[in-house]
């Protein structure tokens, strides 16, 4: 008996055939699409693939061997950078938490009030952080300062969202057990929300910290400052060595931050 269930069983297909028509069908539809993607990507080329890998081969060569003799004079601007960082992250991470309060459901009673914070969340999300970049190096000039404001806000909208979203899954049974034995909602929050929420807040915060490094090279491309704009001077000018320089700084900055990051998030989780 047991053998015969066996075989019944060995016998069954993993999937109906029904399924796997479908599923070939749709592979085939996705494949097609890409190569007709590449096939009208390289006609807009000029010399196709094969003369854009020359190109690259040429644009390469002419950025090594780079020139380390400049590092003295880009650690202040790559420290501009890792400042705009930690200042754009540490006023998004103080906002944040009113904000966070505000568009977490299981919190906010107070729908009208839920609503209007989650769409002004949404609605900086929606903005690109080059975009707030531009819109504030035309407000403000070219320096730190529009960068600073960029990655604050380009921060927030994402911090926000996060954290909003673990708030909503935390254990409500501490909560209303401090409302019912007649705690405010100040105290409520502080003793009952706060402990839970703590450790992937911090971790969440150090995540985008991490990501505004990353992004402050882009900023500073359009003029907000740090070693982005110095970079960008210098292919400008087509110092290739230079700026070769400026890219292997930038690789191992954001290499040791990620892996102090990490470190520093795993301790915490």
């Amino acid at each position: 008996m047991t053998t015969k269930n066996s075989l019944t069983q060995k016998s069954m297909p993993l999937y109906p055939a029904k399924t796997k028509i479908q599923v070939t069908i749709i592979f085939f539809i996705v494949l097609g699409i890409y190569t007709f993607s590449m096939i009208k990507t390289q006609e807009d080329m000029v010399g196709g693939f094969g003369g854009a890998l020359g190109n690259m081969y040429t644009v390469i060569e002419k950025f090594f061997p780079p020139n380390f003799a400049i590092l003295s004079a880009i650690w202040d601007s790559m420290m501009q950078t890792i400042q705009m960082a930690i200042i754009a992250t540490t006023i998004a991470a103080i906002l944040t938490v009113p904000l966070a309060v505000l568009s977490a459901q299981n919190i906010t009673t107070f729908k009208p009030l839920y609503y209007v914070t989650r769409t002004f969340l949404n609605l900086l999300r929606t903005i690109p952080d080059l975009v707030l970049a531009v819109i504030f190096v035309g407000l403000f000039g070219v320096g730190v300062f529009p960068g600073i404001l960029a990655l604050t806000v380009f921060s927030l909208g994402i911090l926000a969202k996060l954290i909003s979203e673990t708030i909503e899954s935390v254990d409500m049974n501490p909560l209303e057990a401090m409302r019912a034995s007649g705690g405010n909602v100040f105290q409520v929050i502080w003793y009952s929300l706060v402990p839970q929420v703590a450790p992937q807040f911090t971790s969440l915060v150090l995540y985008v910290f991490e990501i505004n490094i990353r992004a402050s090279v882009v900023l500073g491309m359009v003029g907000a400052g740090g070693i982005g704009l110095v970079l960008n001077q210098q292919l400008k000018f087509y110092n290739y060595p230079n700026a070769m320089t400026i890219i292997i700084v930038i690789f191992a900055t954001v290499l040791i931050i990620e892996f102090i990051s990490n470190k520093l998030r795993e301790a915490l989780l």
